[in-house]
Order: structure tokens, then C-alpha cells, then sequence
């Protein structure tokens, strides 16, 4: 467990919100003493907060939590990754998930691929794009991508030839691919403590020990969904949502059966497939908010949190969001900074 002098604080989400708030919330974040802000890819890319939000702090790092791989070329992500990484001076890091061909798909056309495939080779083009464009490129043929650059003219060196990147998991087969290819693993929010500490610590050690890397040499970012109340029965309704919305997605069926709550996830689908998140929410159990929230008093959840550094690095802790008015996610959110804070 890392000491209170060495390890890295909390992160937060910031939203795109107008230029004033995100300038107000950016720096109430570093006031605060939060580490690092993450913005994430639900429909729009994460890139253009993450340049407000560098721009707002002075020294809070900045990451994309997530970027989703495969809706834009590994060539376009690497520029990205340099353009940010030189405006805040060296202070991004690049978050990519695969997601679900429902969104990469559905939301973006993008032909169907083998997700984990196509995510191990955009690490690699994006880590030979930001080592090598300003010295020139050689053509690059992989699966998915190739790319001659015939035409390509070198571009200014970049701030860092090696720009972090960090992998998202929901199941196990991510876990493996972030520790073979990455340099950090971000959770899922749905992970529960009992899946981090068994299947996900398993699965990483064998990763990275096929790597040849150790422990130490990377980083695990855990987003608990986090929500402190002392009225435990509106808690448990307000989590719902999030829950029903994620067990909704096919892909994610075999993560919830092995949590025993197969049933469950296949009535959420349904209702998903019929654009009911009202009707998901209403198939999520209690028990299945208990087994994938922290939910309780500012005592509780704060002794929940401070254990799941025996797993993590860093703790990005987040109210389940979806379904909740703006009014009552505001006071969720500064729940957990006066907690982690």
C-alpha cells in the first residue's frame, strides 16, 4: 500500500461545461489537491476539454478517460496525444478503451473488428507516430491500420518521445492486454471490489511478468462508483440507472454472470435494446448496487475507499451518474472531494 507521502492523490472527471465553469471547476479541482483530471469519450471526443482544462491549471496532469481506439486513425491520436502533451507542458497521458461495437459501431460506423486486436495495434502505431514523426516515418502495415506516409514531412520534436498510455478494462482480456502493451490500467467503474482484487490482480501479475515488467513499473487507476448518503433507500434508486445502463450491453454479459447476476443483465438488455433506461434501472437489485457502488455514510464509504489502495495507485472515485439531475449529482460529487480531500 503506497504511504500517504508517495502516493498519488485522487483524480477527477471534468466535463465540457462553458469556458468560465470549466475555468472554475479546473481550479477548485487544483485548489482542492487533486492530482490529474480525466475527461471522457461518451459521444465526443475528450481532446478539446482536455486542452481547456490544461490550459486552466498549472500543474494538475490531464488524461483522456477514455479515448475510444478505433473511431479515428492511431495516426490522428498520436497528433492529438503530441498537441496536448506540448500544451500542458508535458503533462498528459493518453487513455484508450476499445468500448462496444454497439457504440464503435451503432454511434460511429466503424466496421466490426477484433476489439482487442485493433487496440494492441493502435498502441503500437501511436508509440512508433510520437517516437519517430519528427525524425520521419516509415510505412506501418498492420490489421487495421497501414499507412505508406510517402508524402510525410517531419514534424517539431515533441515535448516527450514516450507519452504514457493507458488501457481501460472491463473484463479480463483487457487486463492482460494493458499489462503487455501499456503503461497503466484504468477500471471500469463497475468493477467491484471482489473482481479488482481476485480476477484483476491475477490477471495483470501474469501479464506483466510475461512482459517482463514489474509491479512498479505500472500504473492502476481505479473509478469506483462512489455515493455517500445516510439515506440509504434513495441511494440504492439513484445508482440504478448506471447500473441497468451498463448491465444493458451484450458485451458485458459474461462480466455480470460471473457475479451471479446473469438474469438480471439479459432483462437490462432488453430493455436497453428498446431505449428504456427507466425500464433497466427498474431490473437492478439491491444487491447488485451494494455489489458494485460504495454506498453509505462519509465513515463508511471513506473506510471503503482508503482499502482499495492494497490495489490501486491512484483512485479517481465518481457518482453513478446516469439518470441523476444536475442538482443532486453537484451534491454527490462534493460529498466524495470532502471526503477524499
Amino acid at each position: 500500500m503506497p504511504s500517504t507521502e508517495d502516493r498519488p492523490a485522487y483524480w477527477t472527471f471534468v466535463p465540457a461545461l462553458p469556458a468560465p465553469f470549466l475555468k472554475m471547476f479546473v481550479q477548485q479541482a487544483e485548489e482542492g489537491g487533486f492530482t490529474g483530471l480525466f475527461a471522457p469519450q461518451v459521444h465526443g471526443a475528450p481532446f478539446a476539454t482536455l486542452g481547456a482544462a490544461a490550459m486552466a491549471s498549472e500543474s494538475m496532469q490531464v488524461a483522456s478517460g477514455i479515448a475510444i481506439a478505433a473511431v479515428r486513425s492511431p495516426f490522428e491520436t498520436a497528433m492529438t496525444a503530441m498537441d496536448l502533451d506540448r500544451i500542458s507542458m508535458g503533462r498528459f497521458s493518453l487513455g484508450l478503451g476499445a468500448s462496444v461495437h454497439n457504440w464503435t459501431g451503432g454511434f460511429h460506423g466503424v466496421p466490426k473488428r477484433k476489439p482487442l486486436t485493433d487496440l494492441r495495434e493502435t498502441v503500437a502505431a501511436i508509440r512508433y507516430i510520437v517516437a519517430n514523426a519528427h525524425k520521419g516515418l516509415e510505412p506501418f502495415e498492420g490489421e487495421y491500420y497501414r499507412a505508406d506516409f510517402v508524402d510525410f514531412q517531419p514534424t517539431p520534436p515533441p515535448v516527450r518521445e514516450e507519452i504514457p498510455i493507458w488501457i481501460a478494462a472491463m473484463q479480463r482480456k483487457s487486463v492482460s492486454l494493458a499489462g503487455e502493451v501499456a503503461d497503466g490500467l484504468m477500471g471500469h467503474p463497475m468493477w467491484s471490489r471482489h473482481w479488482a482484487e481476485d480476477r484483476v490482480r491475477e490477471e495483470l501479475a501474469d501479464a506483466l511478468r510475461a512482459s517482463g515488467r514489474q509491479r512498479s513499473d505500472f500504473t492502476v487507476h481505479l473509478w469506483p462508483w462512489t455515493l455517500i448518503t445516510d439515506d440509504l433507500a434513495q441511494g440504492i434508486e439513484d445508482s440504478r440507472p448506471s447500473i441497468g445502463f451498463y448491465a444493458g450491453i451484450d458485451q458485458y454479459e459474461p462480466y455480470f454472470e460471473e457475479h451471479g447476476f446473469g438474469k438480471e443483465a439479459k432483462a437490462c438488455q432488453e430493455r436497453i435494446h428498446e431505449a428504456d433506461l427507466a425500464g433497466a434501472a427498474e431490473c437492478v437489485t439491491e444487491e447488485m448496487v451494494r455489489t458494485f457502488v460504495l454506498l453509505g455514510s462519509a465513515e463508511e464509504v471513506q473506510r471503503r475507499i482508503e482499502a482499495l489502495w492494497d490495489i490501486a495507485d491512484a483512485l479517481c472515485p465518481v457518482p453513478p451518474a446516469y439518470g441523476l439531475p444536475p442538482d443532486r449529482l453537484m451534491t454527490y460529487s462534493q460529498r466524495i472531494n470532502e471526503v477524499v480531500n
